[in-house]
């Protein structure tokens, strides 16, 4: 499959089958990378990573995803660069677009990547938005199927605010690939209408189902991976901590949550997660509403059902993909 130039923006720009060659992709630079086997493909390009939003895995494994793959990187902090505020997103993308080979954009508005995709003549790759979260989905869906051996037959529940752009992603990506979805939350917190319809439209294709609900005993013996995400996002307002505690503290992933599933079913998380109070958020959380852990029990985080670090590293191996496949034929 030819993905030469194209940007990576969000999930639903991809057809099952393209999404499908990326995860088999990754398998083979995740083989590379244990067996150290050298693919240094493109050593005379370069890379800008562009962080509104900063972050530990997204970061290292863009850059060690292309110092893997022999591209030099520039890392933009949210002071590093001009773009929105002395210089116009459009001028920003075509002066980079003449010095990298590609863009990284991590930061707020999904309306800012896309701009980048439309201005710049290079692939653009979303890090993360407010709206959605691509490379994370297709690091989940690796870290599924090496666990389970497939995707055939599987159903992924996620619990919380099931409008946030993790949630997001992991719907669509779930669609495409055929895997039943569940978006469990609260009722005020749903995923906004017109993905959701987007979303049902590729699962009436594939097979999938999509299920969203408020009622934690639809997970009863169906559900094969729960996850979460944190209940307050980078960025969002901290006076709304206490709302947000009211509303998702009876969607917290206990061991209970998980016996509910069912035996055999795992647990997921993007990162960074407040299980317990070694992080001055989580503690300063505890002092103000007395919660040793928030969206996930200390319990389950820690269990052998989690694979919230094998996900982790799954990032820097679909992200390379990603890059590759952009790349590639512009060697």
């Amino acid at each position: 499959m030819d993905f030469t130039g194209r940007d990576f923006l969000q999930i639903l720009d991809f057809s099952p089958d393209e999404l499908r060659y990326m995860l088999d992709v990754a398998k083979v630079f995740k083989n590379y990378k244990k067996t150290g086997q050298s693919h240094k493909y493109f050593p005379d390009k370069n890379a800008v990573l562009i962080f509104e939003k900063t972050s530990t895995r997204t970061r290292c494994s863009f850059e060690v995803a292309c110092h893997d793959l022999g591209i030099g990187t520039t890392y933009l902090d949210p002071s590093g660069s001009q773009m929105g505020h002395k210089e116009s997103i459009a001028d920003t993308a075509q002066v980079l677009a003449k010095l990298y080979d590609g863009i990284e954009y991590r930061g707020f508005a999904q309306k800012t990547v896309d701009d980048l995709a439309k201005y710049a003549d290079v692939p653009v790759w979303n890090g993360l938005t407010d709206y959605c979260h691509p490379t994370q989905a297709l690091a989940d869906f690796l870290t599924i199927e090496e666990h389970f051996g497939s995707l055939d037959e599987l159903t992924v529940a996620y619990l919380g605010d099931t409008r946030n752009n993790v949630a997001n992603s992991l719907m669509a990506m779930s669609a495409k690939m055929g895997v039943n979805y569940i978006g469990c939350g609260p009722e005020v917190l749903k995923p906004d209408t017109k993905l959701l319809k987007q979303c049902q439209e590729v699962a009436a294709q594939t097979g999938a189902q999509i299920t969203i609900t408020s009622d934690l005993q639809t997970l009863a013996n169906t559900a094969d991976v729960i996850y979460t995400d944190v209940w307050l996002s980078m960025g969002e307002d901290k006076a709304k901590w206490q709302e947000r505690i009211d509303q998702l503290k009876p969607y917290q992933v206990t061991m209970d949550v998980m016996n509910l599933a069912g035996p055999d079913a795992i647990f997921m998380h993007p990162l960074p997660s407040f299980h317990d109070l070694e992080t001055s958020v989580g503690r300063d959380v505890h002092d103000k509403f007395g919660l040793s852990e928030l969206e996930v029990t200390n319990e389950v985080f820690n269990s052998k059902r989690s694979l919230v670090f094998e996900e982790a590293e799954n990032r820097m191996h679909t992200i390379k993909t990603v890059i590759y496949l952009t790349l590639k034929g512009r060697e």
